[in-house]
């Protein structure tokens, strides 16, 4: 069984920074398609940013010049660097991924539990 665990969240001011996590963990045998998702209270779920399994990367208007999405590949890890936050982007952020655990087994979504920014003075 494959599972995704955030970590890095937390409340940060206005301006400040913050670095999340996300690894797979478990039967693993590909991970390709890497993404954050948020959503914050009464809204509905937003796609922060994407990666594929080459690097190539794509960001919403809204983070674009401020967050940052990269991946290593041999920890099976996704990473979003957060830089000049805005209250904006207080949500709980969460991290997929597209896996097959097996090479005879379909890739399938992969969600983890995620994890809250605050960002508030």
């Amino acid at each position: 069984q494959a599972q995704l665990v955030e970590s890095g969240g937390g409340l940060v001011q206005p301006g400040g920074s913050l670095r999340l996590s996300c690894a797979a963990s478990g039967s693993i045998f590909r991970v390709s398609f890497m993404a954050w998702y948020r959503q914050a209270p009464g809204k509905e779920r937003e796609l922060v940013a994407y990666i594929n399994s080459i690097g190539n990367t794509n960001h919403a208007d809204s983070v674009r010049g401020r967050f940052s999405i990269s991946r290593d590949n041999a920890k099976n890890t996704v990473y979003l660097q957060m830089n000049n936050l805005k209250p904006e982007d207080t949500a709980v952020y969460l991290c997929t991924a597209n896996m097959q655990t097996t090479s005879k087994t379909p890739a399938s979504t992969y969600w983890g539990q995620g994890t809250q920014v605050t960002v508030s003075s």
